[in-house]
């Protein structure tokens, strides 16, 4: 029998049973060993914070359908091959894989949606892979250069990796903005120069070669009010990445006093698609594979807090929805 974690109401969550499915001839079937919560975006599905009508996601196949309940949500599963189609190859029975797959014990899916899990990496380092292509896609986007000053505010799981990936830039200063101060330790392990709680980013900066602020800000705390703090601290031209989904919360900016002659330039970064400013060398496969040599050198691991096994999945969600000091990246297993 295969389990599924389900999205059936607001802050409700449900294992569903159901047979296991046969792969068709050009399908393998995966068994899952593990899969990560995204605690940013599954937990704007999990409070109903999604704009009704919103297509889940256009360009993961396993994903259909809209965000509005009941639906099954997700998208970093590990697993091995255990079964191929008639016309699939049969060496890929037993290759341990990634998927972008909701939160379910089994699975069919084309094996040319499927990452092959390299020797030596571990299913806790390789259920990591999703989150890890954002921080890549973030870092891309935002195009940090030698000797600036970056800003991160948002120290979950996509802003500590982001940090990460920053850490192997020669920048001046690379300062973790963060409430929360277990996490702000988690950003100084993962490579930031400083970890400062909203507010003391100014004094974190005073003294650099650029006093002014930022030369670049990343928005990816989830919370309205961190994108009007990453604003005013980028200094004047500065740049400002917002990776934050914030789904039906209102977002009131105060773009009054020195915004309309600070020249500083907002833009959004989300990992679907790559960008057009580097469509013409870069796909997706690409970005995957420097996702992929990324994983060894941040090693995501550490930042796994909390198993769960899947049939208490309503508990993993609860814990990130109202614990969130105590959890950072919470994994499923099957």
């Amino acid at each position: 029998m295969r389990r599924s974690v389900r999205f059936t109401a607001e802050r409700t969550v449900e294992v569903c049973e159901g047979e296991t499915p046969a792969p068709a001839a050009d399908e393998v079937l995966v068994e899952t060993e593990l899969s990560a919560i995204s605690p940013g975006t599954e937990l704007l599905v999990y409070r109903g914070e999604t704009e009704p009508g919103l297509v889940a996601d256009e360009t993961i196949e396993a994903i259909d359908g809209d965000l509005e309940f009941p639906l099954s949500y997700g998208y970093a599963a590990v697993g091995r091959v255990v079964e191929a189609g008639a016309n699939a190859d049969d060496a890929l029975v037993g290759r341990r894989v990634f998927a972008f797959q909701p939160h379910r014990s089994a699975f069919v899916a084309d094996p040319e949606t499927l990452v092959p899990v390299p020797q030596g990496c571990s299913p806790e380092r390789a259920v990591m892979l999703a989150n890890t292509e954002t921080a890549v896609n973030l870092v891309m986007d935002g195009r940090p250069r030698i000797g600036e000053q970056v800003a991160v505010f948002g120290q979950g799981v996509v802003g500590l990796l982001t940090v990460g990936v920053l850490s192997g830039f020669p920048l001046s200063a690379l300062v973790a903005v963060e409430p929360r101060a277990a996490r702000r330790e988690r950003a100084l392990e993962m490579g930031a120069t400083d970890a400062v709680p909203p507010g003391a980013v100014a004094t974190a900066l005073d003294g650099a070669a650029t006093p002014d602020g930022a030369d670049l800000a990343y928005e990816l705390s989830g919370n309205p009010e961190g994108l009007d703090d990453a604003i005013d601290a980028a200094g004047y031209a500065g740049r400002v990445v917002i990776g934050s989904w914030y789904g039906t919360k209102p977002v009131e900016l105060g773009l009054g006093g020195e915004f309309h002659r600070s020249h500083v330039r907002l833009r959004v970064s989300q990992v679907s698609r790559i960008d057009h400013d580097h469509a013409g060398r870069w796909d997706t496969d690409r970005r995957l594979s420097v996702a992929l040599e990324q994983l060894d050198a941040l090693e995501p691991e550490r930042l796994v807090t909390h198993r769960f096994a899947v049939g208490d999945a309503a508990d993993a969600y609860r814990l990130l929805d109202e614990h969130p000091d105590n959890a950072c990246q919470v994994l499923l297993t099957y």
